[in-house]
């Protein structure tokens, strides 16, 4: 290929780019504004909506007339009709998929119930292989095409590399690999945070804390994920709150997740799930409210750590703590409260997630359309599926 033909190739990927972004922040808008938003020529944007029409990205409508006389102008607008996007999890009691359209609207969901905890890498991602390929599948029939997915797991990752997930005894896996179709591995917490901010209407800097059985955390700054030097932020489930507390999986002492962790929140209830705990809440039952008032306690700690850190506007609480908010946040906003006043004249404000558990499976579906709003062209003339 020619320089000259690399350069019209850019060129032609940015002036897309360019368009389905615009598009996206004010559609339905015409052609004709298109053109003035942008600073393109019309002709270009006249093609590049015609591209972009072809691949199923945008839609076409009638443009509002505000009482105008004369024939009416076409309005473009994304198209939740064709292009989609996988969203999946790894955690250690499930497995889940999700599939999203270019306007983030979810098209289906999907979970199955299993212990993985201990089981070995191979196993488990033969299970959640067999949940993609159905959600894929069902997704085809309903006309979509898949054309990119993100894979949430519990623990830090680096260039695609599972570190280490304590809950599912695992090291060192290269879990993407594990798969017979492309995929990106992504820490489930900052896919959390993104969910929320793309699907949940967070706000644009808020820190967004995920309760399972290990206990996440994801930041967004103005509106970005913010990762660290290594993309290994946010393992707020290993700070330590009680020094001298009882050993964790991590190989330390006295971390939240040995206070505020799902298994732990269920043992010191004597529930047997979440829904069980919920309920004896609900009834009043003292062990359970025991349970959440030294949860809730432990994580308002490792919290105010977080806060002097990063200073979040906002902290979302997520995963198990959505539905156990009612319970929870008032001995997080007391143990912040005692912390944090010396400090400060205000603690930041304590929200509930729209989206418990589905967060992170919807912040993997939103990052794949977000990337091909971002560079729509790879996916021209039409949508590429993702090979399942």
């Amino acid at each position: 290929m020619t320089t000259q033909a690399v350069r019209h190739d850019a060129m032609r990927a940015r002036n897309l780019a360019v368009v389905l972004g615009e598009v996206r922040r004010s559609g339905p808008v015409t052609r004709a504004a298109l053109a003035e938003i942008t600073g393109l020529t019309k002709t270009t944007v006249s093609k590049m909506v015609g591209d972009l029409l072809e691949a199923g990205m945008v839609a076409e409508s009638a443009a509002p007339r505000d009482g105008e006389r004369g024939r009416p102008g076409t309005a473009v607008s994304l198209s939740g009709d064709r292009v989609a996007a996988l969203g999946l999890e790894i955690t250690a009691g499930h497995l889940s998929a999700c599939v999203a359209d270019l306007t983030l609207a979810v098209r289906l969901r999907c979970a199955q119930a299993v212990d993985n905890r201990s089981r070995p890498p191979v196993e488990t991602m033969a299970h959640l292989q067999e949940l993609a390929h159905r959600a894929v599948d069902e997704a085809r029939t309903a006309g979509l095409s898949v054309v990119g997915s993100t894979l949430a797991v519990p623990g830090p990752v680096d260039g695609g590399l599972l570190h280490t997930a304590p809950n599912l005894g695992w090291r060192g896996v290269r879990a993407g690999d594990l798969l017979d179709f492309p995929v990106t591995v992504e820490n489930e917490a900052n896919l959390a945070a993104l969910g929320e901010l793309w699907f949940g209407g967070g706000p644009d800097d808020f820190l967004h804390v995920s309760g399972e059985t290990g206990i996440g955390a994801g930041l967004v700054v103005g509106g970005e994920l913010f990762r660290g030097a290594h993309g290994l932020a946010g393992e707020l489930g290993h700070v330590v709150v009680f020094p001298d507390g009882p050993d964790c999986r991590c190989g330390g002492r006295g971390c939240l997740e040995r206070y505020a962790g799902q298994e732990a929140l269920l043992r010191a209830s004597g529930a047997a799930g979440v829904p069980e705990l919920t309920e004896r809440l609900r009834a009043g039952e003292a062990d359970a409210l025991r349970a959440c008032e030294r949860a809730g306690w432990a994580l308002g700690v490792a919290l105010t750590s977080a806060v002097n850190l990063m200073d979040p506007g906002t902290v979302v609480l997520g995963g198990i703590f959505a539905p156990l908010f009612e319970w929870i946040a008032g001995p997080v906003r007391e143990a912040m409260s005692t912390r944090l006043a010396g400090m400060r004249r205000s603690v930041p404000e304590l929200a509930v997630s729209r989206l418990g558990g589905d967060a992170a499976t919807l912040g993997g579906a939103g990052r794949v359309i977000h990337r091909v709003i971002a560079d729509p062209a790879p996916h021209l003339p039409t949508a590429r599926p993702l090979t399942l």
